[in-house]
């Protein structure tokens, strides 16, 4: 079977799993930012802190993104919860370093600023820190976006969503007629979403971040 055989056969196969792994990336994407936003404020005023923060997050990337998903396993089983799970994390460190960066980045003197016309510490948070580490923010998130794309497709080792199943098919199956037509279809799957969703990022920082301060 020919790769357009293969594509024209199993065309709404392909979409479904290529919209279900589109999902799982945006969604625990999203997830990861609301995590490592709320780490980097609780940590970027402290030196020890943000140092280990910074320190921890190469550690961590080190782990193989294959033996996160086995010790997640065993805790909460096959399939979903595992995939959200170990998305999540991997997302949460380029996220939460890029806020740090950002946080710190600031001017006091427009922290300061804030607090002389009478902003509560919580409101210079939402309405003068956070809006100006935002370009930081988005580019932690455009990172995070493109590892996540990627190591989606290893959930397909836990049962997990999306289109690492084909690739994961035609590796398991070497003799089988459609093995290479499956790997190809699900990686040239994946790349087409990953120019997608960087295309997205673009659009927003067009739409979000003033010109002289995009990442």
């Amino acid at each position: 079977m020919t790769f357009w055989e293969y594509l024209g056969d199993h065309r709404q196969h392909l979409l479904t799993d290529a919209c279900r792994h589109a999902a799982a990336v945006f969604t625990c994407t999203v997830a990861a930012a609301v995590l490592g936003v709320l780490v980097a404020v609780a940590v970027h005023r402290s030196a020890r802190a943000g140092g280990l923060a910074a320190a921890a997050g190469p550690s961590l990337s080190a782990v193989p993104a294959l033996a996160v998903f086995g010790l997640l396993v065993p805790v909460v089983g096959l399939g979903l919860p595992p995939t959200v799970l170990a998305l999540t994390l991997c997302g949460l460190l380029p996220i939460a370093r890029s806020a740090v960066v950002g946080l710190r980045g600031i001017d006091p003197a427009l922290v300061d600023a804030a607090g002389g016309v009478g902003l509560s510490r919580p409101a210079r948070l939402v309405r003068v820190e956070l809006p100006l580490a935002w370009p930081s923010v988005l580019a932690g998130m455009r990172a995070a976006t493109r590892l996540l794309t990627g190591v989606a497709a290893v959930a397909a080792c836990v049962s997990g969503p999306g289109l690492g199943n084909p690739i994961l098919r035609g590796i398991t199956s070497p003799d089988s007629g459609d093995a290479l037509p499956q790997v190809l279809a699900g990686t040239l799957g994946i790349v087409v979403l990953a120019l997608l969703f960087d295309a997205a990022y673009v659009l927003v920082g067009r739409l979000t971040v003033p010109g002289g301060t995009r990442a």
